[in-house]
C-alpha cells in the first residue's frame, strides 16, 4: 500500500465522531468490539483493581475522543487531565461531558463494566464519576518538547496513551522521541500504560486512510526498558475482527513503572 497516500494524524487529523462510530460503537456491523472494547477494558480493569496504580493525577493522551478506557481508572485518581491534538476531539468530548444532544452514546460501555465489576448500582454512577474526575481537557502540540507549552502540567502518577504513539510516529526514532515527551509528564516513580496495535500500516476513518506506524511487541518492550522502565504486565491479543478497514495483526496492552 502506498504510504504517501496516507493522512498523518497530527497534521490532517480525522473525523473523531466517525472514528468512534467505526471502531467503538454498539452498532451490529461494528466488528472490532473484542479488540477495541472488551480486550482493553478487561486489561484496564485487571490492572487498576490490583490497587497498585493510583494517586492524585492521571494524564491521558489518546487518539480521537476515546474515553472508554478511563471509566475504571476514574475510581483510582483524584483528577484526570485529557490532552488532545485537535479541537474537534475536544468539542466531541465536551458534548459528552455536558450531556448535549448528539453526544456519542457510551451506554454499551456501561453494560460491559457491569459484566466486569458485577455491581450494577455502582456502575450507574460510573458516567458521572468519570465526568467529575476529568478536570481539564487541553489541546497539545506533539511537536513541542513540552506538549502543553506554555503551560507546565504537574507531574502525573500515571500516563495513559491509547493509540497515540502509533499514529503520531513515522518511524522508530520518531516513536522513541515522542515516547520521551510523554515520559516527561510523569513523576519519577510514575506508571505508564500503553495500548496499541501491532504490525499495522493504516486505518480507515471515513474516506481517510490514516498512517499507522508499524512495530512489534519486541520493539515496544525495548523502548520501555531502554528508557528505564520495568514492565509489570504485557498482554497481546491476536486480531479477531474480519475487516479491511485496518490491517493490524494484534492488539497490545502494557503497563510499566520507573523505579
Amino acid at each position: 500500500m502506498d504510504s504517501s497516500a496516507h493522512k498523518f494524524y497530527p497534521i490532517h487529523g480525522f473525523d473523531s465522531r466517525q472514528q468512534l462510530e467505526t471502531y467503538l460503537s454498539s452498532k451490529p456491523d461494528m466488528v472490532f468490539g473484542d479488540d477495541s472494547i472488551k480486550f482493553p477494558m478487561e486489561c484496564f480493569y485487571r490492572v487498576f483493581s490490583e490497587g497498585h496504580i493510583k494517586g492524585d493525577l492521571l494524564i491521558d493522551i489518546s487518539i480521537g475522543s476515546l474515553i472508554h478506557h478511563l471509566y475504571t481508572a476514574s475510581g483510582y485518581f483524584k483528577q484526570i487531565l485529557v490532552l488532545k491534538v485537535s479541537e474537534q476531539c475536544i468539542m466531541e468530548l465536551n458534548k459528552w461531558i455536558n450531556t448535549h444532544t448528539g453526544a456519542f452514546d457510551w451506554s454499551h460501555i456501561m453494560e460491559y463494566i457491569k459484566c466486569l465489576e458485577g455491581d450494577s448500582d455502582q456502575c450507574q454512577d460510573k458516567d458521572m464519576t468519570l465526568k467529575t474526575a476529568i478536570t481539564k481537557i487541553m489541546k497539545c502540540d506533539i511537536d513541542n518538547e513540552n506538549l502543553t507549552d506554555p503551560e507546565v502540567l504537574p507531574p502525573a502518577d500515571c500516563v495513559i496513551s491509547t493509540g497515540m504513539l502509533d499514529l503520531i510516529s513515522k518511524d522508530q526514532d520518531d516513536y522513541i522521541t515522542n515516547f520521551r515527551k510523554f515520559v516527561k509528564l510523569l513523576k519519577p516513580e510514575g506508571y505508564m500504560i500503553l495500548f496499541g496495535v501491532l504490525n499495522t500500516t493504516y486505518a480507515m476513518v471515513g474516506q481517510d486512510k490514516v498512517h499507522v506506524f508499524r512495530y512489534d511487541e519486541k520493539f515496544a518492550r525495548k523502548v520501555l526498558t531502554d528508557e528505564g522502565f520495568v514492565i509489570d504486565h504485557c498482554a497481546v491479543q491476536k486480531r479477531t475482527s474480519d475487516s479491511d478497514l485496518i490491517d493490524y495483526e494484534a492488539a497490545m496492552f502494557i503497563t510499566a513503572h520507573r523505579e
